[in-house]
């Protein structure tokens, strides 16, 4: 069987072979060590794991974060999660179809009370990302003992699915580094702390009364930590989209696509199109063009990207089309997605009849914003405990602003337990202001671009917090106002110092938005050094390439005359230099490296575009209708326990994690304040674990040994 893997990655290690055996429907395949079922299935080029008992239709990987329930597959006999379950040399994988056979139980078995461990610990910090690393480190240099919990088995939360370079500060948050290395910084500091203590693999699966927390480690062992503090700091979830078509293999989440693509290096898709034109969106399309997937389109229903700018442009460069004041109408497909229609909308957000246009592509990345992974935090305050949130959990934020928010709240989590510390949080708390800032307008930048000497050229004109520029050059001639990082950086020509073209600037951008040019050939000619993050195949001096402006209008096609590594970024970025006519050489940005694909006009046989919303699942689990949600609401039913009853919307696998919140916007959309429903109460278990580990019941295997 092939196998759809990245071999070839412009920043990421590729070498790691896939040694482990195991069966799929009896057929032998391989997969890596410590692969997830649903990386090492994608990766054997197997998108389809089940159909639904409801309506039949495939079933894949949707979130792979462990919050929804699609990638539900039989390992060696029981019903686990395909996204958070590892492979094991010999396993035994098969589709859950249907309702699965139930356990051998020995008739000689009797219940015996099991004897569960309680740690007893300072604090509890639930979830591993940037936020609550950044708190382990405060209280761990307090020498404040800690337990640090993640359900994934590497810490470093969404920081390890990143691949780009980080904004922000470079002093305070490492900004210039990509979210990767970030990752391995904040564990490593971690890891060397005694009093902090990491649980991997290990995951809360509900919060009780006796001021204790259960956890559920490693597939196999439950666990009961009672800390005198908790904090929070489990992220985010990524908010769903309800269209037809919306659980049909290939589409994912954005999330679940940089795991595949970033963290397994599974190519899942040779044509992608996204929706959503937030920072989650554009990156996780530039992620797909640096592993060599092509990138139809993208549509956000919004007039603008809310996304950083500079993310945008790296997009329009390379020739990606965006599509603004646009929304998805349906995919299409069999048994994967093979096509999706999309179509422009008014002012109030409304499909505009005639604008359909329908786009071929295999997949379909949804990128609509993030919902609080909160529901310990508030359950945590309704039994009394003295529990603190940060990161995501606490609100929604850039990473470099969840270091900070992590920070601040383990310096006072320790103040609360009576440590001393000096550390000045009213400073942090400003910085992590700025860090998560909206971005600012866009501004024509006032600078002048004589055509003489050598310099560098800032394309971005949006005020984002952003420094790393200024660090790196040697010279000190690029500035940025350090008091507030969010004002535009520029060139200093007031000083004797002259632009050596050392390229550190241009390798160190996260948005790509800084060139280099050269004048002193004065023949009408210029060069221009500009940053380039995707196969390194495609370069060669000598070689024609076109280049783009910032809004990636094409200046045609030109030489490469030099290409280059900077010292101090051995890590995939290449300087590359290109010589053009003197007049375009400040307007170019960058190179156009994928082919536009042209839309085509669709027409509804059928059905009636104005409905199809009302056809759409919004609860993948159980199959249920935003049109059977709808009209319950219109019915005057305002209490979702009620919605839950008649329609088990919520009831299923996920536990209401991927439904929820679009029964809320449905209420919103039908004019109904959420002031004035009634939600239904979140309970534990939190998440799935197996029954025969809470019965205290031997499994299979150990029944065998017997």
């Amino acid at each position: 069987m092939t196998e759809f893997r990245i071999k070839d990655h412009p920043i990421l290690d590729t070498n790691e072979e896939a040694t482990v055996s195991f069966f799929w429907q009896s057929e032998a395949l391989l997969a890596r060590p410590n692969e997830m079922i649903s990386s090492a299935l994608m990766a054997n080029g197997i998108s389809i794991f089940s159909h639904h008992p409801v309506d039949g239709t495939a079933q894949g990987i949707f979130c792979a974060n462990g919050q929804c329930a699609q990638c539900l597959v039989i390992a060696d006999g029981i019903p686990v999660k395909a996204c958070m379950t590892p492979v094991k040399a010999g396993m035994r994988i098969e589709p859950a179809e249907g309702l699965p056979a139930l356990p051998y139980v020995s008739r000689n078995n009797s219940y015996v009370e099991p004897i569960i461990p309680v740690t007893e610990t300072e604090v509890l910090i639930i979830g591993g990302g940037p936020a609550g690393l950044s708190a382990a480190i405060e209280l761990g240099n307090l020498g404040v003992k800690c337990l640090l919990i993640d359900d994934k088995n590497r810490l470093g939360g969404k920081l390890v699915l990143q691949t780009h370079r980080f904004f922000g500060s470079t002093e305070a948050v490492f900004a210039g580094s990509r979210g990767t290395e970030i990752a391995k910084k904040l564990e490593s500091n971690v890891r060397g702390l005694s009093s902090v203590e990491i649980w991997t693999s290990a995951v809360a699966i509900g919060i009780f009364a006796e001021q204790m927390i259960g956890v559920f480690r490693d597939n196999k062992n439950y666990e009961l930590v009672r800390p005198k503090v908790l904090l929070v700091s489990t992220g985010a979830r990524e908010k769903s989209l309800a269209f037809p078509g919306n659980t049909l293999p290939g589409i994912y989440g954005a999330g679940a696509f940089q795991t595949l693509v970033n963290r397994d290096l599974v190519k899942p898709c040779e044509n992608l199109f996204v929706i959503g034109g937030g920072n989650v969106g554009l990156i996780a399309a530039y992620h797909a063009i640096q592993a060599g997937i092509h990138v139809a389109g993208l549509v956000e229903a919004a007039p603008q990207c809310g996304g950083y700018k500079v993310h945008m442009d790296k997009l329009r460069r390379t020739g990606v089309p965006i599509y603004t004041s646009h929304t998805v109408l349906k995919a299409i497909g069999d048994e994967h997605v093979e096509q999706v229609v999309i179509a422009q909308v008014d002012k109030n957000f409304k499909p505009i009849k005639g604008t359909e246009q329908i786009y071929d592509c295999d997949t379909v990345l949804i990128a609509v914003g993030l919902d609080p992974v909160d529901e310990f935090y508030r359950r945590a305050k309704q039994l009394g405990f003295n529990v603190h949130a940060a990161g995501d959990a606490e609100a929604i934020a850039e990473a470099s602003a969840a270091i900070f928010s992590g920070k601040i709240a383990g310096v006072n989590i320790a103040r609360d337990l009576g440590y001393d510390t000096n550390a000045d949080t009213q400073a942090w708390q400003n910085l992590e202001d700025i860090l998560s800032s909206r971005p600012g307008d866009v501004v024509k930048t006032s600078q002048e671009f004589p055509h003489e000497g050598m310099y560098p050229i800032m394309h971005c004109t949006q005020e984002i917090p952003c420094n790393p520029c200024s660090t790196v050059c040697p010279k000190m001639l690029i500035k940025v106002d350090h008091a507030d990082i969010r004002n535009l950086p520029y060139y200093d020509r007031s000083t004797d110092e002259q632009c050596i073209n050392c390229g550190r600037c241009v390798a160190v951008c996260p948005g790509l938005a800084v060139s280099i040019v050269d004048f002193r050939k004065q023949d009408g000619k210029a060069l221009v050094s500009l940053p380039f993050e995707q196969d390194p195949d495609l370069l060669q001096i000598g070689k024609l390439i076109e280049v783009t402006g910032t809004e990636g209008l094409t200046f045609g096609s030109y030489p490469i005359t030099q290409i280059r590594k900077i010292v101090g970024f051995r890590d995939g970025t290449r300087v590359v230099t290109v010589e053009v006519p003197a007049d375009i050489a400040t307007e170019v940005s960058g190179f156009r490296i994928i082919e536009e694909t042209e839309p085509k006009p669709y027409e509804f046989e059928t059905e009636h575009p104005e409905n199809l919303a009302d056809d759409a699942y919004v609860c993948r689990c159980e199959r249920v209708t935003a049109g059977q949600i709808r009209q319950l609401i219109r019915e005057g039913v305002r209490d979702i326990n009620q919605i839950k009853a008649k329609t088990k919307v919520s009831m299923g696998a996920c536990g209401g994690k991927t439904c929820l919140n679009m029964v809320k916007r449905l209420f919103q959309s039908e004019g109904v304040n959420l002031n004035e429903i009634t939600e239904t109460p979140i309970r534990p278990v939190f998440v799935e674990m197996p029954l025969h580990v809470l019965a205290n019941l031997p499994t299979n295997e150990e029944v065998k040994h017997e």
